[in-house]
């Protein structure tokens, strides 16, 4: 009787890296609606520029690689990272910055580390990043978010002209309530949420229920088996820790309530979008519980105490950094062998 000749590891219905990426695509659409409902059409021509920029850069540095192009450019990794840094980037963005922040995320933090599958940092955070550092104005400049003071959003004619012809139509711009919290020396919470619309009902109007459409994106991702749950559990359970050991019931140096943290900034999408990247983060489960557990600490002292009012991209940068150095003590133990590699069979030296 002849033997089937079948390959390890035997997987079914096996997960390629361009169904992968498909998903997260997917995945984005429930946030990326409530930020197009709250604060216009900027987000989606952000997105529409970033991709076309993110295909541009892949080709270019494939090219000067000598790498075929199109196996590369069907992965859909080029349109990932460029969605992502759109999405984390302002509304009405100009056109120069999306084009200087997504050619950076490509061309140097992945393709100069050896491309998809080497870069020891998540490309769209290195971006981002980039970007705040040298153009903090830009990187801050928010639009108003709809039905605060009567505001109405831009159309989408309105948007693509903020975008590429900076100036040509007057936008209204507002500090976000992250912004407003760390800057705020004198007054209670409550007073400060009264004189503020934008602060909303938990965490800033738009915010949060983009940050619940992130979550519900999110889950889809975790449902499907895109990654496991460790790392987005982990950064939201510490994240949560610090702001309710630091809430100090709305005085005027408040650091903000545990679901404040939660449902503002960037936390949702970071939980689920970026800290879950298999490549630039930990690899055991139990070191994916360290590297979440890690940056929902860094996202709140660098929220409370830095510089910064939204900190999830330098967090996530910093683990990405030790995240070897994670694996390196939390490898799970080899089977037939003890915690440290020594041999448990019998008669073994």
């Amino acid at each position: 009787m002849a033997l089937m000749r079948v390959t390890s590891p035997h997987a079914h219905g096996p997960l390629s890296t361009a169904r992968v990426m498909q998903t997260v695509l997917l995945a984005c659409i429930p946030g990326v609606a409530a930020l197009t409902w709250f604060f216009g059409y900027g987000t989606l021509v952000n997105i529409a520029w970033a991709c076309l920029v993110g295909l541009a850069s892949e080709a270019i540095a494939l090219k000067l690689r000598r790498r075929p192009m199109g196996m590369y450019l069907k992965d859909y990794s080029a349109l990932v990272t460029a969605t992502l840094l759109a999405i984390a980037m302002p509304a009405y963005a100009p056109w120069w910055l999306i084009l200087v922040g997504v050619s950076f995320s490509i061309i140097i933090a992945k393709h100069l580390y050896g491309g998809l599958g080497y870069n020891p940092f998540n490309p769209a955070m290195v971006g981002y990043v980039v970007l705040l550092i040298s153009f903090p104005v830009e990187m801050t400049s928010w639009a108003a978010p709809r039905g605060v003071n009567a505001i109405e959003v831009p159309g989408l004619l309105d948007a693509v002209k903020l975008c590429f012809v900076p100036g040509s139509v007057d936008a209204v711009t507002m500090a976000t309530p992250l912004d407003l919290l760390k800057q705020n020396k004198t007054l209670a919470v409550d007073a400060l949420w009264q004189q503020n619309p934008q602060f909303g009902r938990w965490a800033g109007v738009g915010w949060e229920w983009a940050s619940l459409g992130f979550l519900a994106g999110g889950l889809w991702m975790l449902y499907r088996r895109i990654y496991t749950w460790h790392a987005p559990v982990a950064m939201l359970a510490s994240l949560t820790l610090m702001a309710a050991l630091f809430d100090d019931g709305g005085a005027a140096r408040s650091t903000g309530s545990p679901l404040f943290h939660l449902l503002s900034g960037g936390t949702m999408f970071g939980a689920f979008f970026i800290i879950t990247d298999p490549v630039s983060s930990a690899v055991s489960n139990l070191g994916r519980l360290v590297f979440g557990a890690l940056i929902g600490v860094l996202v709140f002292l660098i929220r409370s105490f830095g510089n910064y009012p939204d900190a999830v991209a330098f967090a996530v940068l910093i683990m990405n950094f030790a995240a070897p150095f994670i694996d390196y003590y939390t490898q799970p133990r080899t089977y037939g062998h003890r915690q440290g590699g020594t041999a448990s069979r019998k008669g073994a030296p």
